[in-house]
């Protein structure tokens, strides 16, 4: 979705028209912290426990393919929980409308007033959007519900957590699987990297400055990689 747009009339025509999309921004991130943590978890976990770097390898992609198709599963399943309720919603409002037309006027009369319409041309704004039963449904769900104008898409937030997972998870394994020297070492800088590019990239959706960003996800990931590293130091032989 872009973010800056021209202001002309078709400009913004073209804008409004081509619809909303839900943003992928929370799976990705979620899916890559996640993947990042929890395979450096085991790489960390191992060898503090002072076992063979084989272990780490299949423990590792053992966790990329299972934990990351987990996590996908576990979000499709929860947005399209989501979407399964708004089309409850929907029947309901429909039902209502249906059965307690008047009723269900007043409501809309009173959403809009809260909006700052009043008079006339309050009343004339109700019977408009009263008209279209898909706009006045859409309302309710936005000013009654709290939801989203646009329904969720289970498909595409699970795609996105396991591909952010995959790619993340992957990282902390990449010495291990070239048997670079120091591949421990080089796991570790590898991994904090990771988390501060994570960090780096979420700032550009938010307020906060890059390199604050970064830093935050950094400290997050590295307290849990310590984690890891001393509960396997407790198995060391």
């Amino acid at each position: 979705m872009k973010f800056e747009h021209g202001h002309s009339r078709q400009e913004i025509a073209d804008l409004l028209s081509a619809g909303h999309r839900h943003s992928k921004l929370k799976d990705m991130i979620y899916g890559g912290i996640d993947g990042t943590v929890t395979t450096f978890a085991i790489v960390a976990g191992v060898e503090g426990a002072g076992l063979p770097h084989n272990i780490i390898l299949a423990l590792g992609l053992a966790n990329i393919l299972a934990d990351g198709f987990s996590m996908a599963a576990s979000n499709y399943s929860g947005t399209k929980a989501e979407l399964d309720d708004r089309k409850r919603i929907i029947q309901i409002e429909e039902r209502h409308i249906a059965q307690h037309p008047e009723g269900e006027f007043e409501e809309l009369r009173q959403i809009l007033q809260r909006r700052g319409l009043s008079g006339e041309l309050l009343h004339q704004t109700t019977q408009e959007i009263s008209q279209s039963r898909e706009n006045w449904i859409g309302l309710m769900l936005t000013d009654e519900y709290g939801l989203a104008r646009d329904d969720p898409e289970p498909m595409r937030a699970a795609l996105a957590t396991f591909a952010a997972f995959l790619l993340a998870g992957s990282v902390p394994l990449i010495p291990f699987l070239l048997s670079l020297q120091n591949a421990f070492v080089t796991s570790i800088l590898a991994t904090l990297f990771t988390f501060f590019i994570i960090g780096a990239a979420k700032s550009r959706w938010s307020l906060a400055k890059w390199w604050r960003s970064g830093t935050e996800t950094l400290l997050i990931g590295g307290i849990a990689a310590l984690l890891a590293y001393f509960v396997g130091g407790l198995f060391h032989p």
